[in-house]
């Protein structure tokens, strides 16, 4: 095998196997219900989770609770003590980052014990508490003209699209923030004061959609409403009172979950994260209802995920949305690639999934997803948080800063790393399961048993397992094995155990344990390469359950640390062209053989050298590689070239452009709209019967001309456009683009019209040119 880069050829082996992550089999467990640990159980002792620990937790002090709070002081009417955040703050999701903030104060605070964040955490609840009292009837928000807002809808005056709802920014998603959070203040702190004001706002809630047809609801629910449903279905867990499990049922997407129900992938192009936090809810209502065929559909919609719409390091999505499963050639080219929030609840979905189900296989997505997302998603000595990671090569990554951050990443980011502990270990109601290897204590008060376990992995391949016990006990003891361990070996007190290797299953130690046993697990790890689920060339190594990546560059990396504007999360860095990426050149059988290993998880592969995804932060990267023989490298990377050459110089004469139907373009583009659908079919689209606004930039007044892309016949019969309030100079409409003459101004408005009701063409895309 071959690493070519710009023509230079030189020679590199490694050593390929025959599985890929993504093909899971299934290993139930037959017996008890498998329950996880509290937090407050398990304490992490050395090794970068707990450095990721620390890291979030120097993050979560810097905040300023009393500025998260303004959104909701000013919305109760009360005097704010400090200036809200900027950036997503203050520009329509407005409190959202607060919910997350309790959440994160709540679990961390469980899984450390460290006063100030209970503190903190009790701060914000009476201060919410204060708030709720002024508005008199359970309501407590932060959503800007919330008052106004909620009446309109309890009047049934709703127009709902994918990220506006009477054209405000996606607001259930952003209660629901508020409710999770408080949730977690009660499940983590047993805080009655969080229970107190939640069960206010959902009665609120529930009063709030009393009046409402179900059609009215489902109009509601095309809007992004998060785990709305699944908060309802919590506050049937904390009361046992029916009419929160009834309202749960009433949140559910209907028109989402009947292809779910009938086995159908209809994601494509769909907003991957207002997807999977429904599935949530919906998992828990089967639960609570043992809805066998909702449960099913729950499984089917994570093994669509996870097993063909995930890439190796475990995200989903490009710019947000579901890509074709055939074609992920639009996540290679794209700076926006999986989105962490995704990450953060496919993580919550697998573990729900493996303790309802008592099915270990779901950890071998969980462990993988844990160790190469949500690990990789915050640096790991200045803080700050990651949005998109790119698998476009030799692009990098951009890190929120506590000033100037207030992206939904930062809000899932905040609790990402305060919760590592959750599912090292399980139990039922007499044994431990050990699920990860991952250095921790855990201290079953209830049984008397306690557990060191003394590890370097995945830098070693060896976990020491220490039980400090009052008295002898008999338990057994499950060991998991994963997917990707080979030569599993046992030993108890240095003698080595005779077990029967099953991989992605567990072993099980059944003696009479006295304090002082100690449990030593051994393994193999080998690297392999896993091609995109689409069955391209492009493939990563991993090695175990660990994703490798070279680092290519430190140059050109704009924006590394997020400034405060709209995009910030977004890099604006230069794309290197895909044609002068690595490529993996040469016979297909020798990609992978015997690679230079400098040390465990670092190898040479000629010039780069590869390690721990992870570990890769401040510079480019590349984790995806071409491969090709030798005979068609050369016709491949002529017609790639070709294909950058183009795209290259589309995008120097472009000044601005929106993706009509994308959630960040069109927020980003101060989108507003009456009557107006969006959907997928091969592009994102938005037509209207109403009308459809956007705002573009013209900096300098470069921009020319506008062009408006449709999918549909061109006929303009019942469209009438205006620029900054005036008839479009419409100067040609072919190839189903219509290009107008701008004027020399750097603000440019632009509104599309139906003029009769009827629905417009499907526009895809509006961009303002140079020339």
């Amino acid at each position: 095998m071959y690493i070519q880069k710009n023509n230079s050829i030189t020679f590199s082996l490694v050593k390929v196997l025959s599985f890929t992550f993504f093909l899971l089999t299934s290993c139930v467990i037959v017996g008890q219900q498998m329950q996880s640990f509290d937090l407050n159980d398990v304490r992490l002792t050395e090794g970068p989770f707990k450095n990721a620990q620390d890291v979030d937790m120097a993050y979560i002090l810097e905040l300023e609770p009393d500025r998260l709070l303004a959104p909701y002081l000013i919305d109760a009417g009360l005097p704010v003590k400090d200036k809200r955040y900027g950036n997503w703050e203050s520009i329509g999701l407005d409190g959202h980052i607060a919910g997350h903030y309790l959440s994160a104060l709540a679990m961390l605070y469980a899984s450390t014990d460290n006063e100030e964040l209970k503190t903190r955490l009790d701060y914000m609840l009476s201060e919410l508490e204060r708030c709720q009292d002024a508005n008199g009837n359970g309501y407590v928000g932060g959503i800007p003209e919330g008052k106004v807002f909620w009446q309109r809808i309890h009047k049934g005056d709703i127009d709902g699209s994918g990220f506006g709802l009477n054209n405000t920014w996606v607001p259930l998603y952003n209660i629901h923030k508020l409710f999770a959070g408080l949730i977690d203040a009660y499940r983590f702190t047993d805080s009655e004061k969080a229970k107190n004001i939640v069960i206010k706002l959902g009665d609120w809630f529930i009063d709030l959609i009393e009046p409402l047809s179900d059609v009215q609801i489902q109009n509601i629910l095309r809007t992004e409403h998060g785990g709305i449903t699944e908060s309802f279905a919590d506050l049937y867990t904390i009361t046992k009172d029916e009419k929160y499990l009834e309202t749960a049922k009433k949140l559910t997407h209907k028109s989402f979950l009947e292809p779910l129900m009938n086995k159908e992938d209809k994601l494509t192009g769909m907003h991957a994260n207002t997807q999977i936090p429904k599935v949530l809810g919906y998992e828990k209502v089967a639960d609570l209802t043992n809805n066998k065929e909702l449960a099913e559909a729950v499984k089917f919609f994570w093994r669509r995920v996870a097993q063909t719409r995930s890439v190796a390091f475990g995200g989903n999505s490009v710019a947000e949305h579901f890509n074709p499963v055939d074609d992920f050639s639009g996540m290679i080219k794209s700076n926006q690639g999986p989105e962490t929030c995704n990450s953060y609840n496919m993580v919550r979905l697998s573990k729900a999934l493996f303790l309802d189900n008592n099915d270990v296989s779901y950890l071998d997505f969980y462990e993988r997803t844990l160790y190469n997302h949500i690990l990789s998603s915050q640096h790991p000595e200045k803080g700050g948080f990651v949005y998109f990671t790119p698998i476009r090569p030799n692009h990098y990554r951009v890190y929120s800063q506590p000033i100037t951050s207030m992206w939904c990443c930062v809000g899932s980011g905040l609790e990402n790393h305060t919760k590592y502990g959750e599912l090292i270990y399980s139990h039922n109601e007499n044994d431990v399961f050990v699920n990860l290897f991952i250095p921790s204590t855990l201290n079953w008060e209830e049984k008397n048993i306690s557990l060191t376990q003394n590890t370097k992995f995945p830098y070693e391949n060896e976990s020491e397992l220490v039980l400090k016990l009052k008295k002898k006990q008999t338990f057994v003891i499950h060991i998991r094995q994963p997917e990707w361990a080979e030569n599993f070996e046992i030993l108890v007190n240095g003698k080595v155990q005779k077990i029967q290797e099953k991989p992605s299953s567990y072993i099980a130690i059944k003696r009479k344990w006295k304090s002082g046993d100690k449990i030593t697990v051994r393994f193999k790890t080998y690297t392999h390469l896993e091609n995109l689920p689409d069955g391209s060339n492009w493939v990563a190594y991993v090695d175990g359950p660990i994703v490798l990546a070279a680092k290519t560059s430190t140059k050109d990396l704009d924006g590394l640390f997020a400034d405060d504007s709209r995009m910030g999360h977004a890099t604006h860095g230069k794309y290197y062209p895909l044609d002068e990426a690595y490529a993996l050149v040469g016979n297909k059988d020798s990609y992978l053989s015997k690679p230079k290993e400098i040390r465990k998880l670092h190898i040479s592969l000629d010039s780069l050298k590869l390690q721990p995804f992870f570990e890769v932060h401040d510079a480019r990267y590349q984790m995806y590689f071409q491969t090709y023989s030798q005979e068609e490298y050369k016709e491949k990377q002529a017609l790639l070239k070709k294909q950058e050459m183009e795209a290259a110089a589309l995008e120097a004469k472009t000044i601005d452009k929106v993706n009509c139907g994308e959630q960040q373009p069109e927020v980003g583009h101060l989108y507003k709209g009456e009557k107006s659908f969006s959907g997928y079919d091969e592009k994102f689209w938005r037509s209207t019967r109403g009308y459809m606004f956007y705002q573009f930039s013209n900096k300098n007044s470069e921009g020319q001309f506008l062009d408006i892309s449709v999918l549909d016949e061109l006929k303009l019969d019942n469209v009438k456009i205006s620029v900054n309030g005036k008839p479009a100079e419409i100067i040609s409409t072919k190839d189903k683009t219509i290009r107008i003459k701008l004027s020399d101004v750097e603000v440019i408005n632009v509104k599309i019209i139906s003029n009769n009701g009827e629905p417009t063409p499907r526009f895809y895309e509006l961009r303002i040119l140079k020339d």
